[in-house]
C-alpha cells in the first residue's frame, strides 16, 4: 500500500487504473449503459457493441456484467481480436471443454453449436466479451456475425459484447459492414466526464477508500475542474489525483491544493491552464496582502504613527576674512546710491570665482619678471636700464 493512504488516513488506494468493481462509478452514463446492456443480455438479444475512447471505462463496465450474472452465465474473456475466424471458433470451442476433431470451420461451428443448447436447457447462457474490438480485421468481423446467428428458437445461443475505441465506429458505418451493423441489437457510446460528473466521480472515488472531499481543498477542486474542462476519462482523471496526492504527501500537506494539482500536470506532461490559475491565484494573494497593510495603517493611533523629518539644508557661508575685507571696501566708496548698490552685489557674489583669474595674472607676472631676468644675464647689461634699453634694442 502507498505511504500516502497512512497520511491521509485512507484505507485503500483510491485512484489506481485497475478495473475493479468496487470504484465502479455507478452513476451518469456508466450506470445507464450497465443497465442496457444487463437488460439485453437477459432478454437474450445477442450482440452489443459498446464504444469510447482510451480509458473511459469500458473494462471496468464489463466487469460490472460479470457481477450481474454470476450464477448462471458462461462468460468467455478475449483480451484482444484472434487473428482470424477460424482462430475465433477454436478458441470458443476450448473454453467450451471441446476438442475438435477439425479444424475446418463448419465442423467446429456445429460442435460449438451442440454445447450451446445444451447450456440453453440448462438455463445457462454463454457470453464472449472482446476487448479492443477495433482492432478486429473484416474475417473476424464476419464471423461474430455467423455467430450471432446460432439461434433456438427466437433465443440467441451466444451473446456477445464487444468493447473498442472511436475507430469501432468507423469500421462498423462502413458500406460494406451493413449486414453485421444490422445484427448490433444494442450499441452505447462512452464520452468524457464533464466537470461536473469528474468532481462527484473523484469525491466517489475518495469515499470508498475512506476518505472525504474535504481532502481536496477549494482551490484544488477549481484547479481540476480546469483541467478537465475539456473533458476527461476515468483514467486520466485517475493518474492526475493520485499523482497530485502524491505530491501532496511529498510536501507534507493535510490537503491537496491548486499548487499539488499542477506539479502533477507538470510531471504527467499535460497541457493546461492551470498554470494561469496559479498566476491569478498569487495576484489575488498579493492585492488581499495590499488591503491588510492599508488596514493595519488605517487602524494605528496618530501618535503611533511615524512623523517624516525634516532636513534643513545649509545656508552657505562666507568667510569671516571676506567678510570683514567687504565691509572695509563698502564703507570706503562714496556715498553714491547707485556705485554701493552694484558694489554690495559684487560682494555677495562667489568670492571664489575670483581665485582662478588671480593665479593665471600672478604666473604671467613671475614668468615675465623670470624672461626679464634671464635676457639681462644672457646679454651682460651692467645694471637694470642697460638691460632695458638692450631689450628694447632687440624688440
Amino acid at each position: 500500500m502507498d505511504m500516502y493512504t497512512k497520511h491521509f488516513n485512507l484505507k485503500l488506494l483510491p485512484f489506481e487504473n485497475v478495473p475493479d468493481p468496487l470504484f465502479f462509478y455507478d452513476y451518469g452514463d456508466h450506470a445507464l449503459i450497465r443497465k442496457q446492456i444487463s437488460g439485453s443480455l437477459q432478454s437474450g438479444r445477442g450482440l452489443i457493441v459498446v464504444i469510447g475512447p482510451i480509458g473511459s471505462g469500458k473494462t471496468t463496465l464489463s466487469q460490472m456484467i460479470k457481477f450481474d450474472f454470476p450464477g448462471n452465465i458462461k462468460l468467455i474473456w478475449m483480451g484482444e481480436p484472434p487473428a482470424n475466424s477460424t482462430n475465433l471458433y477454436l478458441f470458443l470451442a476450448q473454453e467450451l471443454g471441446l476438442k475438435p476433431s477439425s479444424t475446418e470451420k463448419t465442423f467446429v461451428m456445429r460442435d460449438v453449436r451442440n454445447v450451446l443448447l445444451k447450456l440453453n436447457s440448462e438455463g445457462k447462457k454463454c457470453l464472449i466479451i472482446m476487448d479492443e474490438s477495433h482492432l478486429m480485421s473484416d474475417d473476424v468481423i464476419n464471423g461474430i456475425r455467423l455467430l450471432n446467428n446460432l439461434e433456438e428458437g427466437s433465443i440467441k445461443l451466444i451473446q456477445m459484447l464487444l468493447l473498442g475505441q472511436e475507430e469501432l465506429m468507423e469500421i462498423i458505418n462502413r458500406p460494406e459492414m451493413e449486414p453485421f451493423k444490422q445484427r448490433i441489437a444494442t450499441l452505447e457510446v462512452l464520452g468524457k466526464m464533464n466537470v461536473d460528473t469528474m468532481r462527484n466521480y473523484v469525491s466517489h472515488r475518495i469515499q470508498v477508500a475512506g476518505g472525504t472531499p474535504a481532502l481536496i481543498s477549494d482551490t484544488g477542486w477549481e484547479a481540476l475542474s480546469i483541467a478537465f474542462g475539456a473533458g476527461g476519462t476515468p483514467r486520466t482523471i485517475n493518474s492526475l489525483c493520485d499523482r497530485s496526492f502524491n505530491v501532496a504527501f511529498e510536501r507534507e500537506k493535510p490537503v491537496v491544493d491548486a499548487l499539488d494539482i499542477y506539479e502533477a500536470t507538470q510531471r504527467m506532461g499535460l497541457v493546461t491552464d492551470v498554470f494561469h490559475y496559479i498566476c491569478l491565484l498569487n495576484t489575488r494573494e498579493r492585492e488581499k496582502e495590499r488591503e491588510r497593510e492599508i488596514k493595519n495603517q488605517a487602524s494605528q493611533p496618530a501618535a503611533d504613527k511615524p512623523v517624516p523629518k525634516i532636513v534643513e539644508q545649509p545656508s552657505p557661508s562666507i568667510p569671516r576674512e571676506a567678510e570683514q575685507s567687504s565691509r572695509e571696501t563698502i564703507s570706503e566708496i562714496p556715498d553714491i546710491p547707485e556705485i554701493r548698490m552694484g558694489v554690495a552685489e559684487l560682494s555677495t557674489a562667489d568670492q571664489n570665482g575670483l581665485k582662478v583669474p588671480v593665479a593665471l595674472l600672478l604666473s604671467s607676472i613671475l614668468a615675465l619678471t623670470a624672461s626679464v631676468l634671464f635676457f639681462c644675464h644672457r646679454t651682460d647689461s651692467t645694471g637694470f636700464l642697460s638691460c632695458m634699453t638692450d631689450l628694447f634694442n632687440a624688440l
